[in-house]
């Protein structure tokens, strides 16, 4: 990480601050969007393989409205799914430098994993508009065997790359937030996991305790995305069968409930793996108020499986989002408990890079007698001749003005017959100054 330390700059407490805020808006984008898009690559991978097993249309139409919609658009998949990951890098080298900390090097491989994985799901989405494409033609009339041929090798390399892209894009995008979890653990135990291998990391139990609820998290987001996209978004899918809405608004309610209720298990787990310095009272704050969020959740999802109906898929996708967003506080309000020391360094260390910066800043102080011993003392002494009239002899005239005397010093004129005239020593303003404030002063011990 040489080079990201090259990024470094010094942090006041007030910028440690700022970036902590910062990195809970990062997570605010990332870990949504990053729920959504496993999830329903998940769901759709399912759904397409059981789909073309059974023949079932509508399983293979679900399939690809999910990736449609949790994929969004390339350009958000950049912002939210890769950018968003780099900030949190930079964001990690700035609040643990100098501390020995390997979250950084985890966070970084996530990204590299991640990116991969966004990138074969992209390509899972639009190779499977392909597949589809090529499945409404297949019974294209034609004479030519050979175009018959070939749009058959089409169908069928569009399907094969389809299922590689989604199955390896889950993979690559397994692993790399299994990493990124790892990374942010790593940042409640500054140095004492520098010594571990990776495999001792990723399958230690305060990595694998976080990771699972993230797994369950995405799965409970994605139904409850699914149930808002087709029900409340600008109005819902128009047209919709109702056979194809009543299975999306089942499967959406079955995700979210199965997925939340054992959410708030995995949440209180986590909580025990903390290290003592990273609980507080607000850390149990912002999650005690995401376990009643999701109590709240339970309610609409029971009345929406009672009555059949999607009347509530706003409220449960706005209750899961906020949950989401209420432990992500709590959990960077626990990384900051746990750092607080590192906090401390910080704080440190900008104070020593200002006092060096403005070192060279501060007024440099003129010492008067240095003056007159190293120029003035050649020719002058207080008390008896030497080049010119001792300093008793001639300074009373000048009765303490130091301004009259600053004037002959810069423009010095023959005023002592019996001497030679006086050179100009070449001083400056403040020199000259300097030195005709301690020569007056100087000569009154001799008076």
């Amino acid at each position: 990480m040489n080079l990201l330390d090259k990024l470094v700059i010094p942090l006041s407490p007030e910028h440690i601050t700022l970036l902590h805020y910062i990195s809970m808006l990062i997570f605010f984008l990332f870990v949504p969007f990053i729920s959504i898009v496993l999830g329903g690559n998940i769901l759709s991978l399912y759904y397409k393989s059981k789909g073309l097993k059974e023949s079932n249309n509508l399983y293979l139409r679900f399939s690809r409205d999910i990736i449609e919609i949790v994929t969004i658009n390339k350009s958000i998949g950049i912002m939210l799914g890769i950018m968003t990951l780099v900030t949190s890098i930079l964001i990690y080298v700035q609040l643990f430098h100098d501390a020995n900390l390997i979250s950084v090097n985890y966070l970084t491989w996530a990204f590299v994993f991640v990116t991969i994985g966004l990138i074969l799901i992209y390509t899972f989405r639009y190779s499977s508009a392909f597949s589809d494409l090529f499945n409404s033609i297949q019974d294209y009339k034609t004479d030519d065997q050979s175009i018959k041929e070939e749009l058959e090798n089409y169908r069928t390399s569009s399907r094969k790359l389809s299922f590689k892209a989604g199955r390896f894009g889950l993979a690559f995008l397994l692993i790399g937030l299994w990493l990124f979890v790892a990374g942010v653990t790593l940042a409640f135990f500054t140095k004492d996991w520098s010594d571990k291998n990776i495999l001792t990391i990723l399958f230690s139990w305060s990595v694998i305790s976080r990771f699972i609820p993230f797994i369950i998290t995405a799965i409970a987001f994605t139904g409850a995305t699914i149930l808002f996209s087709f029900f409340y978004w600008e109005g819902g899918i128009k047209n919709l069968p109702e056979d194809y809405k009543a299975f999306v608004r089942k499967t959406g309610i079955n995700l979210t409930a199965f997925s939340s209720i054992v959410l708030p298990i995995f949440i209180l787990i986590d909580i025990t793996n903390l290290p003592d310095n990273a609980i507080s009272s607000g850390v149990f704050f912002f999650l005690t108020i995401g376990l009643l969020l999701l109590f709240l959740g339970y309610h609409y999802l029971y009345v929406m499986y009672k009555n059949s109906d999607a009347k509530y898929s706003l409220h449960i996708f706005l209750v899961i989002l906020l949950t989401i967003f209420t432990v992500i506080i709590a959990d960077q309000t626990a990384m900051g408990n746990a750092n607080q020391t590192q906090t401390f360094l910080l704080a440190q260390n900008f104070e020593t890079e200002m006092a060096k910066l403005t070192e060279g800043n501060k007024p440099k102080v003129i010492s008067g007698e240095d003056i007159y011993k190293n120029i003035c003392s050649a020719c002058h002494s207080f008390d008896h001749k030497v080049v010119g009239p001792p300093y008793k002899q001639t300074l009373p005239k000048y009765h303490d003005d130091v301004d009259k005397l600053v004037k002959f010093i810069l423009n010095p004129t023959q005023n002592n017959p019996g001497y030679p005239p006086m050179p100009n020593p070449g001083l400056k303003p403040d020199e000259a100054k300097a030195v005709a404030t301690y020569i007056l002063k100087e000569v009154r011990k001799y008076e």
